[in-house]
């Protein structure tokens, strides 16, 4: 089980005065950062703020950490250090590859996109019909918000190039079987693309087995400084064309990063694993291949997270006036909760803010999702997302605000 003092003690929020009594309850949104990037990001600032990779000192060690967080993320993605990349964010990263695949794709030639992703994982995958290209939307089941891989299938044909599609929603929040629908696009001859963001923070998963040919996440989401992660597949990133410098196109890790890297950030990077390096050591695990202490880590995140969800589903699934948007038990979906109420979420947010809840309302760039399930993204929802550093009592006093606010 989850040492949640252990845990709690690791992130420098959780100490802070002008934090005290404040529960987060919009991790979905970006999470605290642990101590070992904090550390690494000042320490950097202080004494590698220069430009990397060269021979003095300085230079030497900052571009030797920037080396470190690639193939310390690589190790616990099981993924292959080239095919780890940083760019300023997961929309940013995504538009960039949208244009390399613009390049490379041909008129008539088709992608599948969803309607229950973000829309950074949506809109510049479908402006490419500008360019000639058919996009076919995989449509969300209107009560459930699920996606239906018979579905998908009726989409895929030869002419399908490229399928995009999130490991769960940051609105309906069902962790959708990825490994399963990637080897159906791999069989159809077409590459995938999944939308790590709303995953990634409750354990960071094996992407070479779930098989996907492009992951993207972001790191200040996973207790990191803010930069987007992409995981690309050796073989489709020496086929793709390069937005980078001319001169970086021989390098997988540069050609999709158009603009100059943070280097503090990439840097800072690095205590996203020592962290979870600490929280594998602490609960026994003895592995010394990162991928197995990710896998270790993973399970011990999703099942505190798990045993915590399902008090919110259940409170909210009595309640005759809310709707959750998605699945109702805690072992099919991430914990978040979207769930739309007679009041406005903003409303509802600002007075659970009152008594120390913070919380997020609005659309979250979900506003597609939310009206296939025929909802008003405009009047907004309540969302409560939290992850393995939420503590009980801190779940004990948002049921408690619910009950006074609603």
């Amino acid at each position: 089980m989850l040492d949640q003092a252990f845990v709690r003690s690791q992130f420098p929020a959780f100490s802070q005065p002008s934090l005290a009594g404040q529960a987060l309850f919009e991790n979905a949104g970006g999470s605290y950062p642990c101590q070992q990037v904090t550390d690494r990001l000042a320490r950097f600032y202080r004494e590698r703020k220069v430009q990397p990779y060269y021979g003095f000192e300085a230079s030497r060690l900052g571009g030797e950490e920037m080396d470190a967080a690639r193939a310390g993320l690589a190790g616990y993605l099981g993924v292959g250090v080239d095919e780890v990349s940083f760019g300023p964010s997961t929309t940013a990263n995504t538009y960039v590859l949208s244009q390399a695949f613009r390049q490379m794709l041909s008129e008539g030639d088709a992608i599948i996109v969803t309607n229950q992703d973000h829309e950074a994982n949506t809109g510049p995958w479908r402006r490419l019909a500008l360019s000639g290209i058919e996009v076919r939307q995989w449509s969300v089941d209107p009560e459930s918000g699920h996606l239906d891989v018979d579905d998908l299938a009726e989409l895929l044909d030869e002419r399908v190039r490229l399928v995009c599609f999130p490991h769960c929603s940051n609105v309906v929040a069902e962790i959708n079987p990825v490994a399963k629908i990637t080897a159906m696009i791999r069989a159809a001859g077409a590459v995938s693309c999944v939308d790590g963001v709303s995953y990634a923070p409750h354990g960071l998963p094996n992407v070479a087995e779930l098989g996907a040919d492009i992951y993207l996440f972001s790191s200040y989401k996973t207790y990191g400084p803010h930069q987007g992660v992409m995981v690309v597949a050796r073989a489709l990133a020496e086929r793709l064309p390069n937005q980078g410098h001319d001169f970086n196109g021989d390098s997988l890790t540069k050609k999709f990063t158009p603009a100059g890297p943070d280097h503090a950030q990439i840097a800072a990077c690095t205590g996203i694993t020592d962290y979870f390096d600490a929280v594998a050591a602490h609960h026994g695990c003895q592995s010394q291949i990162p991928v197995e202490r990710g896998v270790f880590v993973h399970d011990l995140f999703r099942e505190a997270e798990q045993r915590l969800l399902q008090p919110v589903l259940d409170y909210f699934s009595a309640k005759n006036n809310a709707r959750v948007l998605g699945p109702l038990d805690a072992l099919t979906r991430a914990p978040t909760v979207a769930v739309a109420l007679p009041a406005p979420g903003a409303v509802v947010a600002a007075a659970l803010a009152e008594h120390g809840i913070m919380a997020g309302d609005g659309d979250f760039y979900g506003g597609r999702v939310i009206r296939a399930m025929g909802e008003d993204p405009d009047k907004g929802l309540l969302r409560l997302s939290f992850v393995h550093y939420t503590a009980e009592q801190e779940i004990n006093q948002l049921l408690t605000a619910l009950d006074t606010v609603l």
